[in-house]
């Protein structure tokens, strides 16, 4: 068995727990890259070990400051409930099931200012990493261990070809490609991690492309 070292001495972070803090703070920020627009509520649908434990490991702190921008090193974080006040963001927290979804798992509901609310799933999987699990009810994979890309399409043929190319006429290489749909002949999404920086223009080029939705572009940096 493999095991990084960063799951064992813990990324730096104001603790006390990798996993139920330093890791809590990054989910909830990756989620909040995926918002086109700004929110004014959020809900956190807590799983397993989160809903059991939250409060006694600063979870919950970590959960909002994340979704502010604070990052899990930031000694912000300790603030996340004032500054959410400052900023006319509120948030509440519930127990909840996500079935067979990792102990650290959270179901993070973000009521956006035209009303709408984009719902995303993910967790806390050790020493700080994470993992996207869903987007509004599409299963995806996403970790931002690698310059990412993620596109919402229709589902019809040809369109992932000519994604596909895009990356290809600006020579960058795919390291892996996932797709998931909510249903056939519905909306689709792929999720592309790549061996290079991915430029803002191929974001341009993909949103031109007839029948795709969205892309958005996610480097680790941000997280």
């Amino acid at each position: 068995m493999i095991v990084s070292i960063f799951e064992v001495a813990g990324p730096i972070m104001v603790g006390p727990s990798s996993s139920h803090t330093a890791g809590a703070a990054r989910l909830s920020r990756l989620a909040a890259l995926f918002l086109d627009q700004p929110f004014t509520h959020v809900s956190f649908g807590l799983h397993g070990s989160f809903a059991r434990t939250y409060a006694g490991h600063g979870t919950d702190l970590a959960l909002v400051a994340g979704v502010l921008g604070i990052r899990q090193e930031d000694e912000d974080m300790k603030r996340a409930f004032q500054i959410a006040q400052e900023r006319g963001i509120t948030y509440d927290f519930y127990p909840t099931d996500l079935g067979d979804a990792h102990e650290n798992s959270v179901a993070i509901s973000f009521t956006l200012q035209d009303g709408s609310v984009t719902r995303i799933v993910g967790s806390s999987v050790g020493g700080g990493r994470v993992l996207i699990t869903n987007v509004d009810g599409i299963e995806t994979e996403v970790t931002l261990d690698f310059p990412t890309l993620l596109v919402i399409y229709e589902d019809r043929p040809g369109m992932l070809s000519r994604i596909c190319a895009e990356l290809a006429y600006a020579n960058i290489n795919i390291g892996v490609l996932k797709c998931g749909r909510k249903t056939k002949g519905g909306i689709a999404c792929s999720v592309i991690e790549t061996d290079s920086a991915i430029p803002k223009d191929i974001q341009t080029a993909l949103t031109r492309l007839l029948g795709v939705k969205s892309a958005l572009i996610l480097n680790p940096s941000e997280a």
